[in-house]
């Protein structure tokens, strides 16, 4: 993620006022621009936050406690009378099941910080340059600290989910939890077959309380599929790949060939938008993330399986609760770093946020383990 600071009169002027050596002009001048950089690093976080894909945001007052109704998300009934959510109780913490009675649930959070500092001469000298690595630094050691907390709690509620089956009998064909699991399989490509299992395994996770059909269907189904480059190139080899005599063999019509072929990047199948991450793929962060939180139940083979996680972004499933300032309405909040004397001659910033990570209900998510081609 980059970011560059417009070269306009005034925000030189601002820059150069911070390196003067006088602390009286010195100092307004830092905490003017601490409050320009604080909204400036929110929406960059708001946008490149991959996590923020699924999650919804829930605004509430600092040294508040944030909660959230679970009887207006669940159905009530005899049969489901707890329901379980994954959160985390830290920042980097094991996100862990929490059981609860269909009531108001008391929500964790925790604080994601960074600081950062450079020398005064940059600034007398106007390095805008410089100035915007600072902040650009700033907003990055946030973001990854978001994106692993946020995708520890999907993995590890796709992980342990159990959807409605329960203890019903398990439909032919497909597997109790919320995986398909092919690992141990040889290794071959993505299909739309496999696509088409994911989708199957949604509309059961989805069933009624009676495991039937619902009256009003409370999911629209698989939205977005979070995949590696890998898997995308699956995909797109089927625009070229030739018809295949073996009857074993997966064939794609012609017309879907040349709309695929024509569309190049495309970015969908079955309407499902195809989500590219370099974070998934064989020894990839994510998929080393999930084989740390997978139960002893889930087969997954680090050095050749691939992970393909599905998720509906039709329902609220996914919950980030995060703070906001009462005084600037920010979610993130800049000051500057005290800490650097005169002697020192260095200007320093620190900043961060208060947030949460829970996912409400594991029927919006679910996963495809691939042993694939290298």
């Amino acid at each position: 993620m980059k970011m560059k600071l417009k070269n306009t009169p005034e925000q030189v002027e601002l820059i150069k006022a911070m390196g003067s050596k006088s602390p009286e002009i010195s100092r307004p001048a830092t905490e003017a621009f601490a409050a320009f950089i604080g909204p400036v690093v929110r929406r960059v976080l708001d946008q490149a936050n991959t996590a923020s894909y699924i999650y919804t945001d829930v605004e509430y007052d600092e040294d508040d406690n944030p909660s959230y109704p679970l009887d207006l998300f669940y159905d009530q009934n005899g049969k489901d009378p707890y329901t379980t959510v994954w959160s985390q109780q830290m920042a980097g913490g094991l996100p862990s099941s929490q059981v609860s009675g269909n009531a108001e649930l008391k929500i964790a959070t925790y604080k994601l910080d960074s600081a950062i500092s450079f020398l005064k001469k940059y600034a007398r000298k106007s390095r805008l340059d410089v100035v915007s690595k600072a902040i650009e630094r700033m907003a990055n050691e946030i973001l990854v600290k978001q994106d692993r907390n946020a995708w520890a709690v999907a993995l590890k509620g796709l992980a342990d989910g159990r959807g409605k089956f329960g203890t019903d009998a398990v439909p032919t064909g497909l597997v109790s939890g919320n995986i398909v699991n092919t690992s141990g399989t040889a290794a071959a490509a993505v299909t739309l077959a496999d696509l088409n299992k994911l989708i199957t395994k949604m509309k059961r996770l989805n069933a009624s309380y009676a495991v039937g059909s619902p009256v009003a269907a409370y999911s629209k189904g698989i939205t977005d599929l979070f995949v590696s480059p890998e898997v995308v190139a699956n995909f797109r080899a089927m625009s070229f790949t030739a018809f295949e005599d073996s009857a074993a063999a997966e064939q794609v019509g012609s017309g879907v060939k040349d709309e695929m072929y024509r569309a190049g990047g495309f970015s969908s199948l079955f309407g499902i938008n195809i989500v590219d991450m370099y974070e998934f793929g064989v020894g990839q962060k994510y998929q080393t993330l999930f084989n740390a939180v997978k139960n002893s139940n889930t087969t997954f083979n680090t050095s050749l399986d691939n992970l393909l996680v599905g998720v509906d972004r039709s329902v609220d499933a996914f919950v980030r609760p995060v703070a906001r300032n009462a005084e600037t309405g920010s979610t993130f909040t800049a000051l500057p770093d005290d800490q650097y004397s005169q002697r020192q001659d260095k200007i320093g910033f620190y900043g961060g946020l208060e947030e949460g990570r829970v996912m409400l209900d594991a029927r919006a998510i679910v996963g495809l383990i691939k042993a694939i081609p290298a």
